[in-house]
């Protein structure tokens, strides 16, 4: 057993609306790493993404962690890692710059049309589901009610409005960017300096979760 101060410390954060128990199947060796679940909680009125992070990075309570993030959580972290100093960052199913956002977002940034978003109906679980995981629910919908549950409409226009609007010029040269191959949200984003599942898609830290167990401590230790 290592000592206690020798623990790594894992923070977690979710993609859109999605809750944390997105990583119940994600195991570390508990003599190394302690997992910490993040949450999303609702922006303030205009916030920006940066004051989002700073506020976020309050909820980690311990020194020089690992980062992991999904989808917009793999922005969030991106974001956050600016104003901490990381063991690791881990970006699994996102993008490493706004230049790898897929054509409709970068249109809907010029036309503003993130803005005439449907997201009062995003209550509707299926429609969420497209969003945020990419496919539409069909025989699945039980679990994804249990996954997606930010459903605040405040939240939500923020969310995808920070999504679009992103201003990444450059992947994070120390972040570890992990992608599926079979991504149908983020389709550019296995070029370069990028761990590809195969077979991986949007929703793979749910059904791919053997992977990151076999895999997430040597990329954390390496």
């Amino acid at each position: 057993m290592l000592m206690n101060q020798e623990i790594i410390h894992v923070y977690m954060m979710p993609g859109m609306a999605a809750n944390p128990t997105i990583f119940e199947n994600i195991k570390l060796p508990e003599d190394q790493f302690k997992i910490h679940w993040l949450e999303w909680i609702i922006p303030n009125k205009n916030e920006t993404l940066e004051s989002y992070a700073k506020r976020m990075i309050e909820k980690i309570e311990h020194n020089n962690v690992v980062l992991l993030g999904v989808s917009f959580g793999g922005i969030l972290v991106q974001e956050m890692s600016k104003f901490m100093t990381l063991k690791k960052l881990i970006v699994v199913s996102s993008v490493k710059s706004k230049h790898e956002l897929p054509r409709r977002m970068k249109i809907a940034k010029y036309t503003k049309a993130y803005k005439l978003l449907p997201t009062k109906l995003l209550g509707n679980i299926d429609l969420l589901a497209k969003y945020a995981f990419g496919e539409t629910v069909t025989k699945r919908v039980e679990l994804y009610k249990r996954y997606l549950s930010v459903s605040d409409k405040r939240y939500l226009d923020w969310a995808i409005e920070q999504v679009v609007c992103w201003e990444q010029e450059k992947p994070n040269p120390d972040a570890i960017y992990i992608h599926g191959d079979k991504d149908a949200i983020f389709t550019h984003s296995c070029n370069d300096n990028c761990v590809v599942i195969k077979g991986g898609t949007h929703i793979m830290i749910i059904n791919k979760y053997k992977w990151f167990n076999e895999n997430l401590p040597k990329l954390i230790l390496n």
